[in-house]
């Protein structure tokens, strides 16, 4: 039987794979200008302190003070005002995902609306999550970092990261291949042109130990040389027993300036990672489901000690670079080559021969059958993105126009291993004693070969308050498995957009945009299948505060995505393109400062979604709060409290999952050189089930986490 993935189906094929996790790192477009630091220096000893909320001059590349990001790179690949953006954005700051004591991408997202940020509960794998009720492509800087999700990712880490965005709906206009949920790109900090150093420690729940430095500034007095060096060492373990979450990493990065019209920024990225998996793939009874012995333990771990693992190398270099021949055309180019060496080994759950049963204990329901699977997988990855912007008048009417040509490269080398439940020993999963194993043999598989390449047209044009969208993408995809012909897709990806700006603030939108996402294999007769096509309408209406502390955004839309694969009536064991699904929603989402001392988020989301995709919760909320204060005349502490609501729901046949209520909690004090935190998720240690899935099986969601931190900045 195939391995299941993260929380997907298990891969029809072999050939299924060639689009399998193909991992990337940093890189992105250069920073805007330096300021020097001298003005603010001496306005700083004549006026009162004040909270700076939103993004600072250099726009949407540069740290931002708070929650409330004004502008965005990644529904436009230009800096945008989100209130002049036909479509969903939403922006995590560097801030936010300190506050809320974000751990991973997944609990970074915690508090964006329209995203279920932990689809398959906990999992030391990947970070996993949907958008929309799909899963989204996830970018680092604007360039891939990988292509679908399994054995050769690696989880990013939160603290190399500026910002992150969220584009919700379909992207390949801009993007090229990717599902109808959109596009999570994630924004690797940068040189700065102000010196600031930082290192701090943390010490938390299941042994949680890590250093961390985060140094930039000038190297030169002129300003034309900037560095940082961001650096972390983690040894920790995890809610379930022998499962570590190790890490060392180290992310430099170098900008030169030669004018004030170049720059070319230099970044890489080396990360060692040592975990395993706290998937442990458990049926329903046992979990949502009654179980004489009781509820399985969240710690439980069903695997072998000395067997499984999830060990990765994570290695990257590439460019941004950016020429001004005047001040209405720009050239940009963004490289980046990167490599990923995943050890993935696992015995886990048999939940699927009985789907959600003990198929191996039926009466005493105790002894559970285990898969053996193993991975050594090696990824490399070379992309390329460049593009020429150019801002013009045409009469009345102002145009920013994009012209790129985009490139990726992908080699994906794996060899497996794979033992059926049938000769790996049971494991008594309410009192795990592990019996010796001998694993199975490794053996290679061919290499695949991915090869990409999209030229994209987009204009940005603006009338007096009107500002439509317009652009058109051609793609051209490649797989290859070796010893076997390359299939090929290709789509012409479009979208539009149309809002009009008030000058109090309101902007009304409406959009329309594709996605496409290629199938591997053919039809009974022979014939390649042809790629998903999705579409999105959709329609809303943003506002931004005069002072920009305050934004919002409603929307409500309408996705379709066709050419799903179903059975073929005629030959249940071959595939034909019929199937249509079709999701609806409505998104509520604010971000807001109350007399510069409150921060707020809140949002709510409805999804009316297609039976044929994964269960999803109909509605989701959360709120998070945070506010500064002062005790006996003393400044700079500051509480945060948050929680997040998800209804129940079901994946077709499969159980109920409960609604669920989290509360997370936040304590600092801060001054211009210490900062002492106390953080806590899921404040009262609330077990409960993220999702089940319809073939049998079950994953939690995660427990209590207290993490106290000091950092020092000098």
């Amino acid at each position: 039987m195939p391995h299941p993935s993260s929380g997907r189906p298990p891969f029809r094929s072999a050939a299924a794979l060639a689009s399998a996790g193909i991992l990337s790192a940093s890189l992105g477009c250069s920073p805007a200008l330096a300021q020097t630091q001298s003005a603010r220096t001496a306005a700083s000893q004549t006026l009162s302190p004040i909270t700076v909320t939103g993004d600072t001059a250099a726009g949407a590349l540069a740290p931002t003070e708070g929650y409330t990001a004004t502008s965005s790179l990644s529904a436009s690949k230009t800096d945008t005002p989100l209130i002049e953006t036909p479509q969903s954005v939403t922006v995590i700051t560097a801030d936010q995902i300190r506050d809320q004591g974000a751990q991973g991408l997944q609990d970074a997202l915690n508090y964006a609306a329209g995203v279920r940020s932990d689809a398959y509960g906990l999992d030391s794998r990947s970070d996993n999550f949907n958008v929309r009720g799909s899963s989204p492509a996830t970018y680092l800087d604007g360039l891939r970092s990988h292509y679908q999700y399994y054995t050769s990712t690696t989880r990013t880490e939160p603290y190399t990261l500026e910002r992150i965005e969220v584009l919700r709906g379909p992207a390949s206009m801009l993007y090229g291949q990717g599902s109808t949920a959109g596009v999570v790109n994630m924004v690797s900090k940068r040189p700065q042109a102000d010196a600031s150093r930082e290192i701090g420690v943390q010490y938390g729940t299941y042994n949680r130990r890590q250093m961390q430095l985060d140094l930039t500034g000038p190297i030169d007095e002129d300003g034309r040389w900037l560095y940082r060096v961001v650096a972390l060492e983690r040894k920790s373990g995890t809610m379930v027993d022998h499962v570590p979450d190790d890490r060392l990493v180290l992310a430099p990065s170098l900008t030169w300036r030669p004018s004030h019209r170049s720059s070319l920024t230099l970044m890489a990225l080396w990360q060692d990672d040592r975990s395993g998996s706290t998937a442990q793939f458990f049926p329903y009874e046992g979990t949502v489901l009654d179980n004489p012995n009781g509820r399985l333990d969240t710690s439980t771990f069903i695997g072998d000690p000395d067997w499984d693992r999830y060990d990765s190398r994570r290695r990257s270099i590439g460019w941004a670079f950016e020429h001004q021949f005047n001040d209405q055309w720009t050239l940009r180019q963004n490289t980046r080559w990167s490599y990923n060496h995943v050890d993935y080994r696992s015995l886990y759950g048999d939940s699927f021969s009985a789907p959600g049963t003990w198929a191996a204990d039926p009466i005493n329901k105790r002894l559970i059958g285990r898969y053996a699977w193993g991975s050594d997988t090696t990824v490399r990855m070379a992309q390329a993105d460049q593009h020429l912007q150019g801002k013009f008048n045409t009469g009345p009417v102002q145009h920013d126009m994009l012209v790129g040509l985009e490139y990726t490269y992908a080699k994906h080398e794996e060899s497996t291993a794979y033992e059926s439940p049938a000769t790996v020993p049971l494991l008594d999963a309410y009192n795990p004693v592990y019996p010796r194993y001998a694993p199975p043999p490794f053996f290679g598989s061919p290499a695949m070969r991915q090869r990409d390449m999209g030229i994209y047209l987009q204009n940005q044009m603006r009338w007096n308050n009107w500002i439509l969208v317009a652009g058109l993408r051609h793609d051209r995809s490649e797989n290859t498995v070796t010893g076997s012909a390359g299939q090929v897709s290709t789509a012409n990806s479009k979208r539009f957009g149309l809002l009009y700006a008030f000058p109090n603030g309101f902007s009304p939108y409406a959009s329309y945009s594709e996605s496409f996402t290629p199938e591997l294999g053919r039809d009974a007769n022979g014939t390649p299948f042809v790629p998903l096509k999705g579409k999105q309408w959709e329609a809303g209406l943003k506002f931004e505060s005069p002072d920009r502390n305050t934004l919002a955004n409603i929307s409500v839309y309408t996705l379709r995505e066709e050419n799903r694969l179903v059975n073929d009536p005629a030959n249940p064991l071959q595939s034909i393109q019929a199937g249509e699904t079709r999701n609806r929603g409505i998104e509520i989402e604010l971000k807001t400062t109350v007399a510069g001392k409150l921060d707020l988020i809140a949002n709510y989301t409805y999804l009316d979604q297609d039976e044929q995709l994964e269960g999803q919760p109909a509605h989701q909320a959360s709120l998070w709060g945070k506010y500064r204060f002062a005790i006996n005349s003393m400044p700079g502490f500051s509480a945060g409290a948050g929680v997040r609501w998800a209804d129940g729901f079901r994946e077709r046949s499969g159980p109920k999952v409960p609604s669920v209520t989290l509360v997370d909690a936040m304590l600092a004090y801060e001054t211009s050189r210490w900062r002492l935190a106390l953080n806590a998720n899921n404040v009262f240690d609330k077990t409960y089930v993220a999702t089940c899935l319809e073939r049998g099986d079950c994953w939690y969601g995660a427990r209590r986490s207290i993490v106290a931190s000091v950092a020092y900045k000098y």
